[in-house]
């Protein structure tokens, strides 16, 4: 579910859909969180679409760690991409604010956490922009990703949640540990898909 305050713009016939802010969003708060009524869909399932629907699935999916395809039924599925991303995924179930985001402006996500199957050409229009994403930059980047993650976390409880009722009940649990101990801390690359795990990484760290 999409924080309510976000809302789908038009912005050009080449990026297409994006979803913007329609109010101040401070940072650490929760924009998006995987509710019960999302659409899963297994890689079983996946197979027995006709080739249209499976192209329709992808453009509008991300793939979680247990290689489910998840579709969003509401207008989540519209986040763009930005290697600056405003906000970000996180081990809990949710996407948050990693820093405030104005009236107006557009939410954007890291799609290098969604467990890419190939690669992808973006335009983010800035000098930090990779360009190109990849299935690999989940390696490359999950670190980094975890230090802006652990660095704007602390606020989550600092500012208003209207999307916390929803969590996961186990998450929510998981979540509370982290703040008793940050040591708890669930790292961003357990979102990472059980198929192409690296062997590298052992319990939350490489």
């Amino acid at each position: 579910m999409i924080h309510p305050d976000l809302e789908l713009r038009y912005i050009n016939d080449e990026i297409g859909y994006g979803v913007f802010a329609k109010k101040f969003i401070p940072e650490g708060t929760i924009t998006y969180i995987k509710d019960s009524l999302e659409i899963e869909i297994s890689p079983e399932a996946y197979k027995t679409h006709p080739l249209v629907m499976q192209q329709a699935i992808e453009k509008y999916s991300y793939i979680d760690e247990r290689g489910y395809r998840i579709v969003s039924w509401d207008i989540a599925k519209y986040v763009n991409h930005c290697c600056q991303s405003n906000t970000i995924s996180t081990g809990y179930g949710f996407e948050f604010a990693l820093r405030d985001i104005q009236a107006g402006e557009q939410v954007t996500d890291e799609y290098g956490i969604f467990n890419l199957q190939y690669e992808m050409e973006v335009y983010c229009g800035n000098p930090g922009c990779r360009k190109v994403i990849r299935p690999d930059d989940f390696e490359k980047y999950y670190q980094q990703w975890d230090e802006a993650i652990l660095k704007s976390l602390p606020r989550l409880h600092q500012v208003p949640q209207p999307l916390m009722p929803m969590m996961d009940p186990e998450l929510r649990i998981e979540l509370d540990a982290f703040f008793n101990d940050v040591n708890q801390y669930k790292s961003v690359y357990s979102l990472r898909s059980k198929k192409i795990q690296s062997p590298l990484y052992k319990n939350g760290k490489a």
